[in-house]
């Protein structure tokens, strides 16, 4: 486990996940919203932000946290010898960016880019929860599990797993 790719819908604990991960395996976090976002919010460029990325793939180990472009994103599962995919139920994931909000009026959420509005990123993660069933589906699984054979595959599917992810899978 030294190249590790976690993702899912948004508001579904990934960054939580990610940092625990990090600190119990002292492997490099890179949350992909710090390379997409400039710290206004705005969207880099795609050159600045594919550079990045590479430059992250290719180093010797890493944690990814995130979705980002598609293509780097499949690039991601290539590259990855660990993909941890974070499948919570859609309304938990509802509630989870509705308390990102709420505690987000107080506190910058955790890998939230600097500079830019909660409110808008929370209006965002409920517009692409609502896309998510178009990627995010059975299929997905299947194209994910055919990939078992050569890395270590795992889908977290409650808030419990999610919570003891790093005990049970971090020796």
């Amino acid at each position: 486990m030294k190249k590790i790719a976690v993702f899912g819908k948004p508001g579904s604990g990934k960054s939580t996940l990610s940092k625990a991960l990090a600190l119990a395996t002292g492997i490099p976090l890179h949350q992909l919203d710090s390379i997409v976002y400039k710290p206004n919010g705005e969207l880099v460029d795609s050159s600045s932000f594919d550079e990045a990325h590479k430059r992250i793939l290719s180093s010797e180990s890493w944690i990814i946290d995130g979705f980002g472009p598609i293509n780097s994103f499949h690039q991601r599962l290539e590259a990855a010898d660990t993909l941890v995919y974070v499948d919570l139920p859609y309304l938990t994931s509802y509630w989870f960016v509705t308390k990102r909000l709420l505690k987000g009026l107080v506190v910058k959420p955790e890998g939230w880019p600097d500079g830019s509005s909660v409110l808008k990123g929370t209006l965002q993660s409920y517009k692409v929860l609502r896309l998510c069933p178009k990627f995010w589906n059975e299929d997905f699984i299947t194209r994910l599990e055919a990939l078992s054979d050569r890395k270590s595959v795992y889908i977290v599917k409650s808030v419990s797993e999610l919570d003891n992810f790093v005990n049970r899978n971090i020796k």
